[in-house]
This record gives C-alpha cells, sequence and structure tokens, in this order.
C-alpha cells in the first residue's frame, strides 16, 4: 500500500488497517500483543539477533535469556521528528538483580535502528539515575553512553538481515 493510497482512507478505514497490521505481525511471530509494536519489535528483533530465548510474559524483570542462562532486559524507543527524546522505560527494582544485561535500542521514525547498547547490569548505576518519582532508574541512550569502557555497542547486530 502506497502512501498516496493511505491518504484517500477514512480514519476509520485508517485504523482498521492499523489494527490488521498489528494483527499480522503477531501472526508472523514479531509482536507478541496488540499495544504500541515499539517494545515487542525490539524484543524481537534483539532476540533473532542475538539468538536469545525470549521469556514468558510472567518472568519478572527480564525479558529474555541466552544459551547460558543469562538474563536480558531490552527496552527500546522510536524517535520522530516530533518526540526526539532518547528516554527509556524506567528501569524498575535495579538493587533485585532480575537481569545481567540490558540491551537499549534507539529507532528512528521508519523503524531503523539508530544506537544499540549492551549494558551489564553492575553499570547500569553509572549510565542512569535513579527518580523517586517513577521509582526506578531512568536513562537516555544518547550516543556519549558509548564512552563507557563496559558499554557494548552492538547497532550493526541489529541490521536489516535480522529483519
Amino acid at each position: 500500500m502506497s502512501i498516496h493510497e493511505l491518504t484517500s482512507l477514512s480514519i476509520a478505514e485508517l485504523l482498521t488497517t492499523h489494527s490488521a497490521i498489528l494483527s499480522e505481525l503477531e501472526r508472523r511471530g514479531v509482536l507478541r500483543s496488540k499495544n504500541n509494536p515499539t517494545g515487542d519489535y525490539g524484543e524481537w528483533l534483539v532476540s533473532i539477533a542475538l539468538r536469545l530465548k525470549l521469556a514468558g510474559s510472567s518472568a519478572k524483570g527480564y525479558d529474555a535469556t541466552d544459551e547460558l542462562g543469562l538474563r536480558y532486559q531490552i527496552k527500546c524507543r522510536r524517535v520522530t521528528p516530533s518526540n526526539p527524546s532518547t528516554q527509556l522505560s524506567v528501569i524498575r527494582n535495579l538493587e533485585c538483580e532480575d537481569f545481567d544485561f540490558l540491551i537499549a535500542v534507539i529507532f528512528d521514525e521508519h523503524w531503523e535502528v539508530m544506537r544499540a547498547a549492551k549494558i551489564p547490569h553492575s553499570s547500569i548505576q553509572k549510565v542512569a539515575t535513579y527518580r523517586e518519582h517513577v521509582n526506578g532508574h531512568v536513562m537516555h541512550l544518547r550516543p556519549s553512553i558509548f564512552t563507557e569502557a563496559v558499554v557494548e555497542n552492538i547497532a550493526d547486530k541489529l541490521g536489516m538481515e535480522n529483519r
């Protein structure tokens, strides 16, 4: 469907198309819910690229595991011209050590990976700030984060060949 075809659709037709797209992505295993697709898509992409096994929805504090049993929490954000913030969702209960690595991904408005980092749990407090009002740690995935020696740039591992 072209952009021109989209502009000719009514609002109801656009929303119906949106629902159909989400359903098809769920059928293909890319999405696990019909919520905002950024998180589910990011988890799927990371799991394919890094050969991780996605955890069930009842897993507390992590989203995937690797063959060694290491746990990964995956946080993703899609930036757009109207919302360029790279702030990821809140990291809660950091002290519980529910994950071994944080994978953080920033997509552009066309779902291309702009930045992606693998950060050891032990280093999260260096790159995130505790905010009492959200009861958790908040971080932005800015280019400066890659100056930390323990942060691995994994953007090239999430390339087009994995989609």
